[in-house]
């Protein structure tokens, strides 16, 4: 007779005893379904994924589906991504949405190659999904899939694909997402492809001229993000029509072109940015403080130090700032 008692690690979690977690998962109450799927969840053992697999492909509750989908973004193999995958076809948008959320998890290189064979996939959710795993994972692979994709009839596939573009900084994206900045019908893809545009080379001429014109689209939202770019890029063209930007209807995109006229510095933008100082908004009157210090012209000192009274302390603060960058000793 053994005098030594049975430890908890003699005994399998996995084995199949009628009371046990895999037993279990074949009951006909869900609710005992999903807890014993949360028992073999905490085990964290890989033998308990093809548990995982079978509970997405075939049980009956779509709640266990996306609990199953979920677990399986803890276990990032082949086969699991695979299934993945297939779970995007799922009738249940909650079972869509965890596989689609353990997708956007995946963190191996070597899984791009699975999701790279599903972007043939013709359901939107499942190209949608697919793009946002590939998109996280720096895929470079996933540059062709994602220019085939700005064309699709669907908006949330084509700002998918723009934002795998964006991600890789691939040159080869220049020209078709200047194609959707000037064309796209949805102002959230075309602001996202406005946003993509940052890695452009500064001379790039046809980015430059996309920008040029986007500044003057319809949605503010995406003059907003075009003026943000042209800081990044600091093009000199875009001088003036950012200067026309700082009379633009929304505060927002006011203060994205004051932003960005401070990192082109062309003193051309001096006293019509000095003039936003007495503008109602507060952030954009410390906006134009701070971009004055980075222009450092002194025929904006007046100004600067007329806003040293400004009733807002961050305004003031970054008069303050702006002064010492000019070297003022009376402030």
């Amino acid at each position: 007779m053994n005098s030594h008692p049975t430890s908890a690690q003699d005994i399998d979690p996995l084995a199949d005893t009628a009371t046990g977690p895999l037993a279990r998962l074949q009951s006909p109450d869900a609710v005992v379904r999903r807890i014993a799927l949360l028992e073999l969840a905490d085990l964290e053992i890989p033998d308990a994924v093809p548990a995982f697999m079978a509970a997405l492909r075939g049980d009956a509750a779509a709640e266990i589906r996306a609990e199953a989908a979920a677990i399986l973004g803890a276990w990032e193999r082949d086969d699991v991504v695979d299934a993945l995958c297939a779970a995007l076809l799922d009738q249940d948008d909650e079972v869509r949405d965890a596989a689609a959320d353990s997708l956007a998890g995946l963190q191996q290189p070597s899984s791009g190659a699975v999701l790279r064979r599903w972007v043939q996939q013709p359901a939107p959710a499942v190209l949608r999904a697919v793009l946002r795993g590939l998109r996280e994972l720096r895929y470079a692979e996933a540059l062709e899939p994602a220019l085939d994709a700005l064309a699709h009839d669907d908006a949330a596939v084509r700002l998918e694909a723009v934002s795998v573009l964006g991600w890789l900084r691939d040159e080869r994206a220049l020209a078709p997402l200047i194609g959707r900045v000037a064309g796209d019908v949805d102002p959230v893809v075309r602001r996202t492809a406005v946003g993509a545009l940052g890695f452009a080379p500064s001379g790039d001429e046809a980015t430059v001229h996309a920008l040029l014109a986007a500044l003057r689209d319809d949605a503010w939202r995406v003059r907003e993000e075009t003026a943000e770019t042209l800081g990044k890029l600091r093009p000199q063209s875009a001088v003036e029509p950012l200067v026309a930007a700082l009379d633009d209807p929304y505060w927002q995109v006011r203060l994205r072109a004051v932003r960005a006229l401070g990192q082109l510095r062309d003193a051309r933008a001096a006293l019509p940015v000095a003039a936003l100082l007495t503008h109602t908004i507060g952030n954009l009157r410390r906006e134009a403080a701070l971009t004055l210090g980075e222009l450092r012209d002194a025929r904006t000192l007046p100004a600067l130090r007329d806003a040293l009274l400004d009733q807002d302390p961050d305004v003031r603060k970054a008069v303050r700032i702006a002064l010492t960058q000019m070297g003022d000793e009376q402030r």
